[in-house]
């Protein structure tokens, strides 16, 4: 007992000088680590790349003129990335990021359209009480002059195309009114408008009422350096319209479409199906980026409507 006590004190003594030497130490910075969510709204800002806006079978285009526009109007130049990793949209182009309540945009300030628009569409979100009717188009005040306006559509032989469509956004009071905004819009052949594009919208709820959720992007082709415009405000009427679309339930897989923006009569939907890497060999951009690589390539790569029941 005695040989015990001695020791006991000497190890007493050496933890109080450890415990006094650690509180001298100074802290370690703390490392926060944050989850993106589908709120992540973030979007980076990368060097300008010298590649045309679109490029591919349909012409090459110059990337739209520089513009000065007042500091509150962002400007996001070669990546935006959208509301969860899978709508990110890559690629060479320049614009004003817009987050709304059901999709997000980058908005061409030249050209008065959206260079794109991405949603994701889920089962729930399919039907609602907030319905089209009573809904009025409005310009997004949000975007400095000049902008696209009422009064440009008005007496063109164009209608005013949702590229995310009204239907998609019955959830929410919010999300209905945001998407009657016109930078949500592109001058669309009104045959088309009703017709097969129309169809092809009312297609993808049916997968996301099957499916549980499905990840969508739409917009415009440009293939002239000269393009038609309409009004007062010179918006750019494009040549076609894509659509790509993601399922990542079950077996992943994926569909691209491209619509020539007139309607001479009626067509079955697979004369519009091409891969997803046509779409972007046409258009430059690069969609659903944060899939493993693996099987980005693999579901890129085909194109078969008979997959999607």
């Amino acid at each position: 007992m005695r040989k015990i006590i001695p020791f006991l004190t000497v190890l007493v003594v050496w933890c109080v000088m450890a415990c006094s030497q650690k509180k001298d130490q100074p802290l370690q910075d703390e490392v926060t680590v944050v989850e993106k969510t589908g709120d992540d709204t973030e979007s980076s800002v990368q060097e300008e790349q010298q590649s045309p806006y679109y490029e591919g079978e349909i012409g090459d285009v110059n990337s739209p003129h520089e513009q000065s526009h007042p500091i509150e109007e962002q400007r996001m130049d070669d990546e935006a990335s959208a509301t969860t990793d899978l709508l990110a949209v890559k690629g060479g182009q320049h614009g004003r990021f817009l987050q709304r309540e059901g999709y997000v945009t980058l908005y061409n300030t030249e050209w008065r359209i959206p260079n794109w628009v991405a949603w994701s569409l889920t089962r729930d979100h399919v039907s609602g009480p907030f319905k089209r009717k009573g809904m009025a188009y409005h310009e997004d005040t949000e975007v400095a002059e000049p902008r696209a306006t009422l009064d440009d559509y008005r007496g063109s032989h164009y209608s005013r195309g949702h590229m995310c469509p009204s239907g998609d956004n019955k959830w929410d009071a919010k999300a209905q009114d945001q998407s009657f905004l016109l930078t949500n819009m592109c001058p669309q052949d009104r045959t088309l408008n009703g017709g097969d594009w129309n169809e092809l919208e009312m297609r993808c709820r049916r997968w996301a009422e099957r499916y549980g959720e499905v990840y969508i992007v739409a917009g415009p082709l440009v293939s002239k350096s000269n393009p038609e415009t309409i009004g007062r405000n010179h918006v750019v009427v494009p040549d076609k319209f894509f659509k790509v679309v993601l399922c990542t339930e079950g077996t992943p897989r994926a569909l691209g479409f491209i619509y020539n923006n007139r309607q001479d009569h009626h067509k079955k939907m697979r004369e519009y199906v091409v891969s997803v890497d046509e779409v972007e060999r046409i258009t430059g951009l690069d969609f659903f980026a944060a899939l493993p690589d693996d099987i980005e390539q693999r579901i890129e790569a085909h194109s078969d409507l008979d997959d999607w029941k």
